[in-house]
């Protein structure tokens, strides 16, 4: 990959190079990316791998560069690119050779007619009509876990120690047992799941390789005891699942998808709601209010809380399969190019009042409005389900406790670079 230069082509030209990992950055990356992006449409950067980096900031910039089929997920064949540089990560932290290939083989790591063929194996289960038919099992889930709670009335109200952890008590087990259920993995196994989760995310050289292996082994294992035994579950469906050419999924394949599927699947709307949660009961009040008195406003809520608390602030990083232009700025062939959602996503170009949440902001033209699940290709396969979660997850929280208040001094964000994480959400429900 080209080495950043000092003074970048086109609109970068004079501008430092940006640190992805800059402890200020990271801290506070509405503010830092909000005026990296007014600087200029696109940055050099050092990104969170080391390497050099265009930070690409502006909606219609973002937008382009991730439907433009010259900018690619994978960057093998693409003269200049830098080669398997995730494979390279993990090998510093002692990842095995053969669980490598799981963690960065999977569908999102495709592009083409590969990305293609893995998408359509799966996407069926994704389907506004097939989430639609889950709704009634979402709001049962919910239900139940809100049941699970403490009840207010029986507690002090000076006694803090026994706070919830609305993060550990609901945000998180809501997605992940829906997206378990719809997978196939056994509710037994299922604490296992956030274990591993929760290290993978650390990555901490410790513990990430050993966790990582036994988590292959645990689904090379699921997807046996589904092959001898069926059931009406996704990774069934998987396992005997053919394209339009006869071709199957290889086993390797299937536990690749398995992975994804259930990281990806509950991972950011565990934090979307639990972020979502937070800026209702704190600085956006009076938003949670107005959906107090208009229920009906929940699902344009959940679109507007997504672009303004997403869990998910940078793209994974693409590279140029030619020479380009973006935003006036020229991109050489091989180069790593990094789309940043949330700056996109507060772009005063693309919405009036940017950085303000108001739940009854509807998209302009078709689509989400935003970019928080993505754009092109790689639109998030799981977003509409994750809109029914947020708009499920919310309402019946905040219908069963409109006086609940957050119960800590100051949140605690996860301090990592390109993911707005809460550590926990400590609230008390009235």
């Amino acid at each position: 990959m080209n080495a950043p230069a000092t003074t970048p082509a086109g609109s970068a030209a004079g501008s430092a190079v940006v640190a992805m990992t800059d402890p200020q950055l990271v801290a506070d990356p509405y503010a830092g990316y909000d005026r990296i992006r007014e600087e200029g449409p696109v940055r050099r950067a050092i990104a969170l791998d080391g390497n050099p980096v265009w930070l690409v900031t502006r909606q219609a910039d973002v937008r382009e560069v991730m439907a433009d089929p010259r900018v690619r997920v994978d960057p093998t064949g693409i003269p200049g690119a830098a080669q398997d540089a995730r494979a390279s990560q993990l090998r510093q932290i002692g990842m095995p050779e053969d669980a490598i290939g799981y963690l960065t083989g999977s569908i999102i790591d495709h592009d083409g007619a590969d990305h293609t063929r893995l998408r359509k194996l799966v996407s069926r289960a994704f389907t506004v009509r097939r989430v639609g038919e889950l709704r009634p099992r979402v709001e049962e889930i919910a239900a139940d876990l809100l049941d699970r709670l403490p009840d207010p009335a029986e507690r002090s109200l000076s006694d803090r120690a026994d706070d919830t952890d609305l993060l550990e008590q609901y945000t998180y087990p809501l997605p992940i047992t829906v997206i378990c259920e719809l997978v196939g993995v056994p509710e037994a196994d299922r604490p296992n799941w956030r274990r591993w989760g929760a290290t993978l995310v650390s990555m901490n050289p410790e513990a990430v390789p050993a966790a990582a292996t036994e988590m292959i082994a645990h689904c090379h294992e699921l997807t046996d005891r589904r092959r001898a035994e069926p059931q009406d579950d996704l990774l069934s469906a998987l396992v005997v699942a053919t394209d339009e050419h006869g071709d199957r999924l290889t086993d390797v394949e299937i536990v690749t998808m398995l992975l994804t599927l259930v990281f990806a699947g509950h991972e950011t709307t565990a934090h979307l709601l639990a972020n979502s949660a937070y800026a209702l009961m704190t600085s956006e009040r009076p938003q949670l209010e107005r959906l107090l008195a208009d229920p009906s406003g929940w699902t344009t809520a959940v679109g507007e809380l997504m672009r303004t608390s997403g869990p998910v602030q940078i793209a994974r990083v693409r590279y140029a399969a030619e020479d380009l232009q973006i935003g006036g700025v020229t991109i050489p062939q091989g180069d790593a190019i990094q789309p940043v959602l949330v700056a996109a996503n507060r772009d005063p170009r693309a919405y009036d009042d940017p950085t303000r949440l108001d739940v009854t902001r509807h998209p302009a033209g078709r689509g989400d409005g935003h970019v928080g699940f993505g754009h092109g290709p790689h639109y998030c396969l799981g977003a509409a389900l994750a809109r029914q979660e947020g708009e499920v997850g919310l309402r019946m929280l905040f219908e069963r406790y409109p006086r609940i208040s957050f119960a800590g001094e100051a949140p605690q964000w996860l301090p990592l670079p390109g993911v707005r994480r809460l550590t926990a959400l400590p609230v008390r429900l009235g």
